[in-house]
């Protein structure tokens, strides 16, 4: 007898449909699973066995094929063990087969018959729902986080002896339901950081149009409590945005089981010793890396030249195009990285500057060049920062200028405007398309001459210029000022180059005379 059972697995970050097939006939006993089933699938059928031997329904000596379709396309995870498991079942008529047909299962089955959690339930039911099932039975730990996906039902199972009474209709099928925890978004205010004008207005332009950032400065100087202060400054997600934020999580496996639905923008710091794989992502199967679990967040590279020049590399197309494309043999996974990248470095190797500084030239070369030029042109701002003095670290505390409440209000309004403008509450001026730089932002005479003598003087790429064109227009935005005056330019391109010397690209630290 044949039956069918619909399943999911996760591919990159999508939920991808599998039929699974089981045929039982007399024969020779044996177990078979095709497919191109990985270890982990071809494993289960001790799992399956022994799950249903624990609850009183062992198999008989049969010929039994399970086949996993479309059968031209690997498989892998646990998942596959409660559909399996129920398909047999209904082939050898000890569940209906008519429940099946407009459900999905999803399930990894212990030993003993329990249902153990899986990874990327998010995806799962984002799949099923695609699939137009009605109805999709997972882990119980699985089912508050799967339940956040509108336009399902979704059904936590404990046990294969619970799905059992269910598909014959001894127990009711009782959706899950989502419930938010309540939210306490705790990030450091920016009014704490002292001094550093400059820096604190490089990061309120970065968050209102999700810019990327580099701070160069020496040791101390906050580079580090400026990053930490933009989850701050951005708009919360919203509900879209926070699915596919928990699906990328629940991919790699990183969701709290008490709260599993991220309502808070990431924010990820890897250390500088992080491979190429662990940064955009790799394995088999490929899971995310750091730019993908950064998603609609903050992606912190501190230490930047410290970082090995071919994993800063791997960053260069996903900033572009907002993913990343990992091929293998067999296929080819695409992940989320829509990150807005910030990074802070030191000015030469020995970090200090001044008398103090111990490193010659040649050292600060060697030093810098870790960084490519292409990598540079593809950040938006580049801010110095100079060491805070003692008058200004003991200053009466001026909050309500710089405060991170303050400043969100203003990043809210110019994100607004750029909602208002793109029809995409996910949209900012970072994200522009280069057919729309030259119609949105529209310069004036003065504006125009301005820009031109930038380029002509600091010899800027056309990369450069789009980007320094959607800085000024983020700048007008936070003004509320529709067309880009020569004020707005000049503060564009003076956060765009900053200071800098044909050596280094930042201020050379200045020995003094004896």
């Amino acid at each position: 007898m044949l039956a069918v059972a619909h399943s999911y697995w996760v591919h990159g970050v999508e939920g991808q449909p599998v039929k699974v097939e089981v045929k039982v006939r007399s024969g020779l006993p044996v177990f078979t699973v095709v497919g191109l089933p990985a270890g982990a699938v071809r494993e289960g059928k001790e799992r399956v066995f022994a799950a249903l031997a624990q609850t009183g329904t062992p198999v008989p000596p049969l010929r039994i094929t399970v086949n996993l379709a479309p059968a031209d396309r690997p498989k892998s995870g646990s998942g596959f063990d409660l559909p399996i498991a129920i398909a047999l079942l209904s082939a050898l008529e000890r569940v209906p087969a008519e429940p099946l047909r407009d459900a999905g299962l999803v399930g990894e089955l212990g030993l003993d018959g329990t249902v153990r959690p899986v990874r990327g339930a998010i995806a799962l039911a984002m799949g099923c729902r695609a699939e137009g099932r009605e109805w999709l039975f997972l882990p119980a730990g699985n089912a508050r986080e799967a339940a956040a996906v509108p336009g399902i039902k979704v059904v936590g199972i404990e046990s294969l002896a619970q799905m059992k009474r269910i598909l014959c209709g001894r127990v009711g099928r009782e959706p899950a339901r989502y419930r938010p925890a309540p939210t306490h978004l705790r990030c450091p205010d920016l009014g704490d950081v002292r001094g550093q004008r400059m820096a604190k207005r490089a990061l309120t332009v970065a968050a209102a149009g999700g810019h990327s950032l580099l701070m160069s400065g020496p040791p101390g100087s906050g580079k580090t409590m400026l990053a930490k202060r933009l989850p701050g400054l951005l708009p919360p997600l919203a509900d879209s945005e926070s699915l596919e934020v928990t699906r990328v999580h629940s991919v790699a496996g990183l969701l709290d089981r008490e709260d599993p639905v991220k309502t808070t923008r990431p924010f990820r710091a890897p250390h500088h010793t992080i491979s190429a794989g662990g940064l955009i992502g790799g394995g088999n199967p490929p899971r995310p890396g750091e730019i993908s679990l950064a998603h609609l967040g903050v992606l912190f590279l501190d230490e930047l030249p410290e970082f090995n020049r071919h994993v800063l590399e791997t960053l260069r197309q996903p900033i572009e195009s907002g993913r990343v494309r990992i091929a293998r043999v067999r296929h080819t996974v695409t992940f989320p990285a829509r990150f807005q990248l910030i990074a802070a470095m030191n000015p030469c190797p020995c970090g200090l500057v001044g008398d103090a500084c111990v490193c010659e030239d040649r050292d600060i070369y060697r030093y810098r060049s870790r960084l490519s030029g292409p990598l540079l042109d593809r950040i938006d701002l580049h801010v110095w920062m100079d060491s805070v003095g003692w008058e200004e670290l003991t200053r009466t505390r001026q909050a309500m200028k710089w405060g991170t409440a303050h400043v969100l209000g203003q990043v809210l309004a110019a994100r607004e405007r750029q909602a208002a403008r793109f029809g995409n509450d996910c949209a900012v001026n970072a994200r522009m398309r280069p057919g729309q730089v030259m119609g949105i932002c529209r310069l004036t005479p003065t504006g125009v001459r301005l820009l031109d003598e930038g380029v002509r003087c600091y010899g800027l790429s056309a990369r450069a210029v789009h980007r320094t064109l959607r800085v000024a227009r983020t700048i007008a935005d936070l003004q509320g000022v529709e067309r880009l005056r020569e004020l707005h330019v000049a503060e564009a391109l003076q956060l765009r180059l900053g200071p800098r010397s044909p050596l280094t690209g930042q201020p050379r630290p200045v020995r003094r005379s004896g």
